[in-house]
């Protein structure tokens, strides 16, 4: 088994402008897409700004190539490209952590935020929702020695647990419903949670499915020990600049050409195979 890199090479961080992405905008910054969707308003004139949380495979990691380079990867990462290539735009990812991807949609200073986003109706106030492009789950996580401690959600709501999940996500609500007695511990990164896990400073964690499953598979000391029911829809959508119909339209009809295509069933087999191989999950410059 192949660890996982959890430290980093130093890389920089583009500065965008705070433009806001709604409205009426010069004809040169005006995109056209190549689907036949009508001309939608970008931040940068012909291109496609993508706030993404690199933490969070097989949505969003750094796969590192045969020369030892960090390369952004995951089927968020290759849907991105999918979309801005729909549209005839040049693809910029601007990689933050999960609530930073939450902040740059309220500034208005990205065009999307593609980051494994619940359509939470909480969110409805900062930013715009796509239509659903992944179906998945939400899960509880523990250590292989311990799930016998865990049969059901009952079992989870103990004061003497302490419960991970990770900061701005839809997992802290879970854990709140589920284990309002317990400690919630809030985290940055779904690195850290997985971390805490392992050195037995958490007692359990609730993480998306998908990514749950991936750091089981990497790492035999977890297990995902419980499912967890979400009211909500059960998936994941886009983040789109609010007020931004035009573009919004257009991710849309790009999301239902790709599913169409079978090219999302594509990027998730891509995703999961280069997420069991060696990677790094975070900001480089951290």
């Amino acid at each position: 088994m192949k660890k996982k890199l959890l430290s980093a090479f130093l890389a920089g961080v583009l500065v965008l402008s705070m433009t806001a992405c709604g409205g009426s905008a010069p004809k040169s910054e005006q995109a056209t897409s190549e689907g036949g969707a009508s001309a939608v308003t970008t931040i940068t004139p012909g291109k496609l700004t993508v706030a993404t949380s690199p933490d969070f495979a097989p949505y969003e990691f750094y796969a590192i190539d045969d020369s030892g380079t960090p390369q952004l990867a995951g089927f968020d990462i290759a849907l991105a490209g999918y979309i801005a290539d729909y549209m005839g735009l040049e693809l910029e990812v601007v990689p933050v952590d999960f609530d930073g991807v939450l902040m740059e949609l309220q500034t208005k200073a990205v065009d999307l935020g593609v980051a494994g986003l619940s359509p939470d109706p909480k969110r409805e106030s900062i930013m715009d929702f796509s239509d659903i492009y992944y179906e998945g789950g939400q899960s509880f996580v523990c250590l292989n020695s311990n799930k016998d401690n865990f049969k059901s959600l009952e079992d989870t709501n103990n004061k003497d647990y302490e419960i991970g999940a990770q900061t701005g996500s839809i997992q802290v609500d879970l854990a709140q419903a589920n284990s309002p007695d317990s400690q919630i511990i809030q985290l940055t990164k779904v690195t850290d949670i997985i971390a805490e896990l392992l050195a037995g400073k958490l007692d359990g964690a609730y993480i998306e499915t998908a990514v749950a499953e991936s750091y089981a598979k990497n790492y035999p000391d977890l297990c995902v020990a419980l499912d967890v029911p979400y009211e909500e829809a059960e998936g994941s959508a886009i983040g789109v600049c609010k007020g931004n119909d035009a573009l919004k339209a257009a991710v849309n009809e790009a999301i239902a050409k790709a599913k169409k295509e079978g090219k999302m069933d594509e990027f998730v087999a891509t995703a999961n195979e280069q997420a069991s191989g060696e990677i790094i999950e975070g900001l480089l410059d951290q």
